[in-house]
């Protein structure tokens, strides 16, 4: 329509300067001397500086209608269409013209910020169309394409479906200085000066419709030694509904949410391995691909979470040939947290979680003879890094009716400073089974253990550790500024150390399973949120497994053992 416009008012001004160039031959040759020739001459010369101003201007709007039209054009083609009107015709919406140019929206400090999670990432919708508005993006043919929180990502327009692929891979390489046994009747075990683990090798894909969300990630590492067949393969495959705010209702294969440590993602952790205390409870009825049934809320001040739970992931594999768990173990998981005091520079946190293990899995040596089904529980930890396939302190329970834990979660943050803590009691009840060379009265006995741990974080430079309220935990320290030394830019540091104790002797039940003492130091470097190298030291003292509660003694620590341990961490999360 402009141009148009700009053409009929062209000829307008051709057409009148044609009638003016006739006239003034006529008017010269009249009377050279008459005063109205010489007044008419001035006019057309005013007449003509006049139209071309007019012209100049003319090019100036033709140029700004066209640069308008080009906007409106490539507005269109953000949502999916290249479209054009026609000048004297109706507008025809599947009429398009030419090939769409992808819209393109750069985030200048996609690397800034705290690591992805090494889970699959169910938010609400809202959420997840929030998160994809804010992070860079590429928009083809309807479609966003784009990184929201670090992870690639595959939308619909309006958010309504998206695919989602992530990765946490940990690689962990060190060794054992000085780790030797007391006794020099004790095997030495796994404590060579030198080796390598794939500690994790997670790739989350996340498949969304609006609210509805479902969670497949295999895990290729999930052990102390690389390859071990009896390593598991996945580490969750769920169905989740966040359609409720602040609130994720959960079924399958998931990892329930269960002490401060264990909610917190493994991109976050402080130091390489979760403490003793806390993976002996997780394991009871959570861990890692377990199934779950159950849900979370959170809101700024509070987050509480429960979930009904039943057996891990292939636990059922060793009963394919009719030996083996007969009847699979059911449980629950409970956690709440809080935060009674915050401000700018100050987070104060406490929590409580329990977990129980209603009926233990009954296991068979025989298809065919019922007497040989019974029910134990084992618990064994490692000195808090998994380069070593040798567990030291272990206690396996026979007569095992259930199992459960329940202790305090205490946590402090002072602008970027971080103390938190936990302490933990576990029960196992026994049943009317007895055991073989123990005393009735012995075997009958609740058996009590325990550990705790505090620690201590800090971050000597980048943006520190802030409390999570979707964990209800505290998560990694953000990176202010991506690695570039020639800007002085060196990412995030911090600093963190750790004392953890693990007691899994009841000498009033006969249970000795030995105590293990670790003392931890580390540090980890984040040049920017998708990478972390961590350093980690650790000081471990245990004492000696000794036979009781129809339990054996420890090859490995039959004698008690001191150690140290010297190992790195290459991380990429995204």
């Amino acid at each position: 329509m402009a141009t148009m416009r700009c053409n009929s008012l062209f000829s307008s001004v051709a057409l009148t300067s044609f009638m003016l160039a006739g006239i003034a031959p006529v008017a010269e040759a009249a009377s050279t001397e008459d005063s109205e020739i010489r007044l008419l001459r001035a006019e057309m010369s005013q007449m003509r500086r006049d139209m071309q101003q007019q012209i100049v201007t003319l090019k100036h709007q033709l140029a700004k209608s066209d640069a308008t039209t080009k906007g409106r054009v490539g507005q269109a083609a953000s949502h999916g269409r290249n479209t054009m009107h026609v000048a004297d015709g109706n507008y025809d919406p599947n009429v398009q013209f030419g090939e769409q140019e992808p819209l393109k929206k750069i985030a200048p400090l996609s690397g800034v910020g705290t690591p992805p999670s090494d889970r699959g990432d169910t938010m609400s919708w809202k959420d997840f169309k929030a998160a994809t508005a804010q992070d860079e993006e590429v928009r083809i043919g309807g479609m966003i394409v784009g990184f929201p929180k670090g992870r690639f990502t595959v939308s619909s327009e309006d958010g309504a479906y998206g695919f989602s692929v992530g990765l946490a891979f940990h690689e962990d390489f060190g060794g054992f200085l000085g780790g030797g046994h007391r006794s020099g009747n004790t095997a030495n075990g796994d404590f060579g000066g030198f080796t390598e683990n794939a500690r994790r090798i997670r790739i989350p894909f996340t498949f969304r419709y609006k609210d509805w969300v479902a969670n497949v990630t295999p895990d290729l590492g999930a052990g102390g030694a690389d390859g071990n067949s009896t390593d598991q393969g996945l580490y969750e495959a769920n169905l989740n509904y966040t359609g409720l705010r602040n609130t994720i209702l959960t079924v399958g294969y998931f990892q329930p949410r269960v002490t401060e440590e264990d909610s917190e993602s493994s991109n976050d952790f402080e130091m390489m391995e979760r403490p003793a205390i806390t993976d002996a409870v997780r394991k009871i009825a959570a861990g890692d691909a377990r199934f779950s049934f159950g849900g979370l809320h959170y809101e700024k001040r509070w987050w509480i979470a429960s979930y009904f739970t039943g057996q891990t992931y292939g636990d059922r594999k060793s009963n394919s040939s009719g030996v083996g768990d007969l009847n699979s173990q059911t449980g629950a998981t409970f956690r709440a947290a809080g935060r009674p005091y915050v401000s700018k520079d100050i987070d104060v946190h406490v929590g409580i979680s329990a977990i129980s293990a209603f009926k233990v899995a009954e296991t068979c040596t025989s298809a065919t003879n019922s007497a040989s089904c019974s029910r134990s529980y084992k618990f064994s930890q490692s000195p808090e890094v998994n380069l070593t396939s040798t567990n030291l302190v272990s206690a396996t329970i026979g007569n095992a009716s259930s199992v459960w834990s329940a202790g305090p979660e205490l946590g402090f943050r002072w602008k970027k400073m971080v103390l938190k803590g936990e302490y933990y009691n576990i029960g196992v009840n026994r049943g009317n089974q007895a055991i073989t060379n123990v005393s009735d009265a012995v075997s009958q006995k609740t058996v009590h253990m325990q550990g705790y741990y505090g620690s201590a974080n800090y971050t000597l430079f980048g943006k520190g550790r802030e409390y999570n309220i979707k964990e209800g935990a505290f998560g990694a320290p953000g990176v202010e500024h991506e690695f570039d030394p020639a800007r002085g830019y060196w990412g995030a540091l911090e600093i963190t150390g750790r004392y953890s104790v693990t007691d899994f002797s009841d000498v009033s039940a006969d249970i000795r399973g030995g105590r293990q003492t670790v003392w931890s130091g580390g540090i980890n470097w984040y040049p920017n949120r998708h990478f972390r190298v961590m350093l980690d030291f650790n000081h471990f003292i245990v004492s000696r497994t000794a036979t009781g509660g129809g339990m054996s003694a420890s090859a490995w620590n039959s004698a008690g053992r001191d150690g140290n341990s010297f190992a790195a961490r290459v991380q990429a999360a995204f």
